[in-house]
């Protein structure tokens, strides 16, 4: 069993309302104390060279742009909102601001304002990092997703626990972690801005990677709005349907294999379909899913089924 996360992550978030935006906090503030090396809770000016990464960290993309926005605004405003860390031994480990401290390192800065946190487990260090990069909104859709999916994975938080924790709607969580499921061309163009996320939401319906891959060329050459994507997927679904239907239809005074038969509805549903027939020509179709994001995804469809139909 893993450990409890320890101390709320609300506490741990935001330590004496360290997010209050209207008390702005530079490198020359008056109200920032010298490391002691044990206090904890506390802004303090602490030495750059003692603070390592963090391996948790979130973040997998730099902009090397954004980046030197950064460093030109803290040379002009100076740094407005201070790393956050955790103590370990003789130094510092970063829980969250690697950009801010890149950008300080860049400048010259030889120290940093920090706010000294106590973060006991690695499933505690892990989860406050994610969330508070999520909070920020600085991580691109697939980083998010990544990050939810963490979340789940390594501190054992449901979608809805961890909705309450970011401050979003659960749905949005299903929606970000089902990204995921995309193939890595179109997960790449996300995290290149070349799509949105919801071009990436409307291509989840399609059945294969490959046919996703060829309307998101198709996003690319005519920079389809995400409204003609969803149109265009609705379109092509309800076609494919209607082929099928059809097709059953004039197979049905004659003998089809099963085989045949699932591998048509594979192709419909984008996941395994087992069929079985007894002699009397009753059977059973059993359509497979494997989280509730794919369950979701089946009743989407269905829906489109119905609608075809009626």
């Amino acid at each position: 069993m893993k450990q409890a996360l320890g101390r709320g992550l609300d506490a741990l978030i935001n330590p004496q309302g360290k997010d209050n935006k209207d008390q702005p906090l530079t490198v020359e503030s008056t109200n920032i104390k010298n490391v002691d090396g044990t206090t904890i809770d506390i802004l303090v000016k602490i030495p750059i060279e003692t603070i390592v990464p963090n391996e948790f960290q979130p973040r997998t993309e730099f902009n090397t742009d954004a980046l030197n926005e950064l460093k030109k605004s803290i040379l002009e405003n100076g740094l407005i909102q201070p790393i956050t860390v955790r103590r370990v031994n003789n130094h510092y480990e970063l829980v969250s601001g690697e950009r801010r401290l890149r950008a300080c390192k860049d400048i010259g800065y030889k120290d940093i304002p920090a706010y000294v946190i106590k973060v006991d487990t690695k499933e505690a260090m892990l989860a406050l990092s994610l969330i508070e990069n999520i909070q920020r909104e600085e991580l691109n859709p697939i980083e998010i997703a990544n990050a939810y999916r963490r979340l789940m994975d390594e501190c054992s938080l449901t979608q809805e626990e961890i909705a309450d924790k970011v401050g979003k709607d659960r749905s949005t969580i299903t929606n970000s972690i089902r990204l995921l499921k995309l193939p890595a061309e179109v997960q790449s163009a996300l995290i290149k801005d070349e799509i949105s996320s919801g071009h990436a939401r409307a291509l989840i319906n399609l059945p294969t990677s490959n046919i996703q891959v060829q309307f998101l060329d198709k996003i690319k050459k005519e920079n389809l709005s995400v409204r003609k994507v969803e149109q265009l997927v609705r379109e092509f679904l309800e076609t494919k349907t209607k082929k099928f239907l059809k097709a059953d239809q004039k197979n049905s005074h004659s003998h089809t294999p099963l085989r045949s038969f699932e591998e048509r509805l594979q192709l419909i549903m984008g996941t395994k379909v087992f069929c079985k027939q007894k002699k009397d020509g009753k059977g059973e179709v059993v359509i497979e899913f494997y989280s509730d994001d794919e369950f979701e995804r089946l009743l989407e469809l269905f829906e489109i089924i119905r609608k075809n139909n009626s």
